[in-house]
């Protein structure tokens, strides 16, 4: 049928078949029969005729809990290119599609990958179009899946083309898909629709239509069949109920065995027509063939293709299944149960349907098939339903509270809270009360609720432990503990959660208890954190989770150099197993604790890629502290206007949630900015806000680790004696903790504030350990040039002076290289020109992928490490090289030399 009405609309889809790989995709969102489904037909069609090789999959509202479905059906086609795979990625895929027996749930970034690899492996024999149609229906692995894929293929021979009900989510609506959202027929276009359909509908009838149908072309298309209806009373429900009534309308008026077969494929899971006809047979006790559909497809109800049965539209569908008396879909439930003794997931959802009451037998049967699900997010109503059969009110509890966790784990808040709420209405057990207190405060590290929740979760947490559920309880005091590091509570909630974390009689040097009292006590446990942190150093690689906790402890306590060791040693194996939101972490603070060493090159692409991942696993606080430390870097580097806006973004997402160390970070970000500018009034006054308790940026923990930078633009400002009242109310602090980067700040502090013992204190600060310490190395042997110059020492000064200059030019500090030069002149000593490094000239994302080709790994090896297809990796060097100005990989290395301590 001729398209009315979306000629801009089908130009862009030709375009977009026409040249896969300009862009990822489009997004057709729309109301029911707006005409989504037409125009991917369309799209189809122009794909044919432009040689690209079409994969298609669609949302079903049965297969929503079955884990993968959609991905399935789309990737089916390609399984014999799974062997090619890695031994990883083809191991999690064919868990994930069902080609293997593998036991465990597959890390659903692995699939991706492997999906990804498989895609753009394909593509390079012939472009692709990836087809998703009701993208809202897709279960939620398949949608996450399919949205990686969509994020990742701008350098690949292949485009998504999805559609979505409008008013519903998907995750594909945040995959840099371009959105054609389709709204209704103009007049003049649904006047030509209806005379293409019914010319000689009389006038009356056609006005009824047109007003009715308010230019939704499904409507204009169907509802004159049903020109009964439309004087009917009902006929002010909402369009979607009057176009299912006229398909009911259209079904009640086939045969009686064709409206029961029709009800077996609503009903089932899947479009096979032998199960269909199967289950047909047995509910009408006779055997039927494909004929009995035959009055279905003359009635435009169904289309019949290559043993499928296809619905018009998913309208059809719903409607036919909603008319349908409780006992008939529950017979047809049940049939189709016993037909599907092969595939259990399916077999007990069936059962699940076909169950009127409650029944523990199916409730336990959902419960292992949660278990088994290959998609937590996918089990989440499974889980639901197995509650809802359940009988015993203590077991139904439990479905409903493990059902919620899942959902947080999902990151779906609005779904684990009615969870929790809904065994609320239930009697629950003191461990069952305890968890339903403690789930909803697993989103975003509990930035959003009140300080006050410390207290809570502190006495939660003894609650759960003397109740005999230690690793509940665990779970619990970590939680509390992280919201110590983001919001403050105040010195007595601290106390009392450190009571209760030495009470559960953890080893001191267990890291689950480094961490705890690392977040809770960073400067009064400091001393003892720092002696097991530099005892576990030696022990890194073997366990990533043990790796990150110690990294999150030595970050809080100000050992940098050791966080960024902890953390890098992480990384890979979180990387590995496809387990992106620790990863993210991880990176997160490698990154940061990079930047804050001076390492800039080795921080700029770790900290683009947990920028990436944040956002992916739906963490808004650790995205937040990524961008504030790309903002420090962009400031370093003298890239003051990026680094502004970068700021300016940062401390939009902290102060949405009050999240302090975001608000540090980006307001010293904004203190470098105005450092390197010249402008040291603004900067000291940028600085000091993070010191004042009164200041949304303020950070009692943070605030210790940025005095060299505070110091400098105070001695810069002439605000010595407001440097001097902060130092003296550090001084309590740094007599009780080694912290390095407390000391490091205090040394250099007292050295510019020093009037007759700066010499002393210049050198004890220089003569102290600073090695992994570049950044504040050279900040002291400049401040310590400048003082000599000053004192008239100046061919004492140049050495000083030189050597800050050689520092900060290596490290990239644009502004501070720039200051070493202009006292050197004054010093009567020339330099020369500085020289960008070949890092510099790359994007972030460049850099991580020329690195990795430095260290001599494949591109296949490096796009398994960043999550890319190897295709995409081979693009993106073809374009490194001309920046870099060379023609080959085995340049590389000798320009970029393998750092250390990154994550990258």
């Amino acid at each position: 049928m001729r398209m009315f009405g979306r000629d801009t609309e089908l130009k862009d889809l030709v375009a977009l078949v026409d040249g896969p790989g300009d862009r990822s995709g489009i997004l057709i969102d729309g109301e029911p029969g707006i005409g989504k489904s037409a125009l991917v037909d369309e799209a189809v069609a122009a794909a044919a005729i432009a040689g690209v090789r079409v994969l298609r999959t669609a949302g079903a509202e049965a297969e929503y809990g079955l884990a993968y479905a959609g991905l399935q059906r789309l990737l089916y086609p390609l399984r014999r290119g799974f062997e090619a795979l890695p031994a990883r990625q083809l191991d999690a895929l064919s868990a994930a599609v069902g080609m293997s027996d593998a036991e465990g749930e597959p890390s659903l970034h692995l699939v991706a990958l492997a999906a990804l690899t498989v895609l753009s492996d394909t593509a390079a024999e012939r472009p692709l179009l990836v087809v998703a149609e009701d993208a809202h229906r897709l279960d939620p692995a398949s949608a996450e899946v399919l949205a990686f894929v969509a994020r990742r293929i701008d350098s690949e021979p292949v485009a998504v083309l999805a559609t979505v009900r409008d008013g519903t989510d998907s995750p594909l609506r945040d995959a840099g898909l371009t959105l054609m959202r389709l709204g209704p027929l103009s007049e003049d276009d649904a006047d030509a629709l209806l005379d293409s359909i019914a010319r000689d509908l009389p006038d009356p009838l056609r006005r009824r239509v047109r007003e009715q149908a308010h230019g939704n072309p499904l409507a204009l298309t169907e509802l004159p069949t049903a020109a009964a209806d439309l004087t009917d009373p009902t006929s002010a429900l909402p369009l979607t109920e009057r176009l299912e009534r006229a398909f009911c309308t259209r079904g009640a008026a086939l045969p009686a065995d064709t409206r029961s077969a029709l009800l077996v494929a609503a009903l089932n899971d899947s479009d096979s027509i032998i199960e269909i006809l199967t289950a047909t047979g047995i509910l009408l006790d006779s055997a039927v063939g494909a004929e009995i559909l035959a009055p279905a497809v003359t009635a435009r109800l169904i289309d019949i293709d290559s043993g499928t049965v296809t619905f018009r539209h998913p309208l059809i569908r719903s409607a036919l299944a909603s008319a349908a008396a409780d006992d008939e879909r529950r017979r047809v439930h049940l049939i189709l149960a016993d037909l599907l003794a092969e595939f259990p997931d399916r077999r007990v959802w069936h059962r699940a349907a076909g169950t009127d009451g409650a029944d523990e037998a199916v409730a336990g049967a959902l419960e292992a098939a949660a278990e088994r699900s290959r998609y937590r997010g996918g089990a989440v109503a499974v889980l639901e339903r197995a509650a809802a059969l359940s009988a015993d009110p203590a077991r139904r509890a439990d479905r409903l509270l493990r059902a919620a966790e899942l959902a947080v784990d999902s990151g779906r808040r609005d779904t684990a809270e009615r969870l929790v709420d809904t065994a609320r209405t239930l009697p629950l057990t003191p461990a069952q009360e305890a968890t339903a207190n403690w789930l909803p405060s697993g989103f975003e590290d509990g930035l959003r609720e009140s300080p006050s929740r410390v207290g809570e979760l502190t006495a939660l947490t003894a609650s759960v432990a003397a109740g005999g559920y230690p690793d509940a309880a665990l779970r619990i005091l970590w939680g509390a503990a992280m919201r110590c590091f983001w919001i403050d509570p105040g010195a007595e909630p601290k106390r009392a959660l450190l009571a209760v974390s030495d009470s559960f009689g953890l080893p001191a040097d267990d890291p689950r208890k480094i961490a705890v009292d690392a977040l809770v006590a960073p400067f009064d446990r400091g001393a003892q954190i720092l002696g097991h942190l530099r005892t576990l150093a030696a022990t890194t690689g073997r366990d990533p989770e043990v790796d990150r906790f110690l990294g999150s402890a030595a970050f809080q306590v100000g050992a940098f150099d050791l966080a960024a060791q902890f953390t890098a040693a992480a990384a890979p194996g979180f990387r590995s197993s496809g387990r992106l939101g620790l990863l993210a972490r991880a990176l997160s603070i490698n990154a940061w604790s990079l930047t804050r060493l001076g390492d800039l090159a080795a921080a700029t692409p770790v900290l683009a890629e947990a920028a990436t991942f944040c956002r992916e696993t739906a963490q808004p606080f650790m995205y937040g502290s990524a961008v504030a430390a790309q903002a420090e870097i962009a400031a370093l580097r003298g890239d003051y206007e990026r680094a502004a806006v970068l700021a300016a973004d940062a401390e939009r997402i902290g102060l949405s949630a009050g999240a302090r160390p975001v608000l540090a970070t980006a307001q010293l970000a904004r203190g470098l900015i105005a450092l390197g500018e010249g402008r040291f009034d603004d900067a000291f006054a940028d600085l000091a806000r993070i010191h004042d308790p009164r200041d949304p940026a303020h950070s009692p923990v943070l605030r210790a680790y940025f005095l060299t930078e505070l110091a400098e633009a105070a001695v810069r400002a002439g605000q010595t004696d407001a440097l001097a009242a902060l130092v003296r109310d550090l001084e309590p602090v740094a007599a009780i903790t080694p912290s390095p980067a407390l000391q490091i700040g205090m040394r250099y502090a007292r050295a510019v504030l020093a009037k007759d013992s700066a010499e002393e204190l210049f050198t004890a600060a220089l003569g102290a350990d600073l090695t992994g310490w570049p950044a504040e190395r050279g900040r002291l042997h400049l401040a310590y040039g400048e003082w000599l110059r000053r004192q008239r020492r100046v061919v004492e000064s140049r050495t000083q002076l030189r050597t800050a200059r050689e520092l900060f030019d290596a490290l990239g500090f644009v502004a501070w290289s720039e200051r070493a030069r202009l006292e050197l002149r004054s010093a009567g000593e020339s330099s020369p020109n500085r020289d960008p490094d070949a890092r510099e000239r790359l994007t972030p994302h460049e850099l991580s992928i020329a690195q990795l080709a430095a260290q001599g790994l494949t591109n296949r090896e490096i796009g398994q490490r960043l999550y890319l297809s190897h295709r995409t990796v081979s693009t993106h060097l073809h374009r490194i090289f001309p920046k870099l100005g060379i023609s080959s990989r085995g340049d590389l290395a000798a320009l970029l030399p393998a750092g250390k301590d990154s994550a990258a």
